[in-house]
């Protein structure tokens, strides 16, 4: 729920519902879910050269378009797929982006056979455990660290597209394998 009146982190603009929402309700608190982490990979990477929010207020229509990022149906996405989601207005329509879903699921899907699940398998980057920071401003907050730049380096490894290390720590963030509320934030947990 939505605390109105509370410090946040200042990447948060208050006036934003959607935003502040997905601040409090969501990121930086730990994923373990399957499913929802290959969504917030596919929306990361998305977000590639826009900003959070323009992903954020097209979320429901990806889902929609993407089978409820449903990695078994989207592998099997067609060119005649392919070209009506880039017709689709509701979401990014960068044919590099939307092809990187199919190729992501693929991969995606080969990581779960190796690891039993992707969600083991992304953890093991930060030791299973979320790594708590303590920015005192987000200017503070770097783009990349090491652990984000061996999750990309192994990602692409594995075929995957749009997982570059800026991409992967946004994406750490928005999961809690990071917790970067900075200490000013209601959030912040020591």
């Amino acid at each position: 729920m939505r605390q109105m009146g509370k410090k946040r982190c200042a990447w948060v603009p208050e006036q934003d519902a959607l935003y502040t929402a997905y601040h409090d309700e969501e990121w930086g608190r730990p994923v373990h879910d399957d499913r929802k982490l290959f969504e917030m990979l596919i929306l990361e990477g998305a977000q590639a050269g826009l900003s959070w929010i323009t992903i954020l207020r097209r979320r429901e229509n990806y889902r929609v378009a993407f089978d409820d990022f449903d990695p078994t149906v989207i592998q099997h996405y067609d060119e005649e797929k392919i070209q009506s989601l880039r017709e689709n207005e509701g979401i990014i329509r960068n044919e590099r982006k939307i092809r990187s879903v199919v190729a992501n699921a693929k991969a995606f899907l080969l990581i779960q056979k190796e690891f039993g699940s992707f969600d083991k398998y992304l953890w093991s980057f930060v030791g299973e455990k979320p790594i708590y920071n303590h920015w005192k401003s987000s200017a503070e907050v770097p783009a990349q660290t090491k652990e984000s730049q061996a999750l990309s380096k192994d990602l692409k490894k594995r075929g995957f597209n749009f997982v570059g290390p800026t991409i992967c720590y946004a994406f750490m963030q928005a999961t809690g394998m990071v917790n970067d509320h900075t200490m000013d934030c209601f959030l912040f947990q020591a």
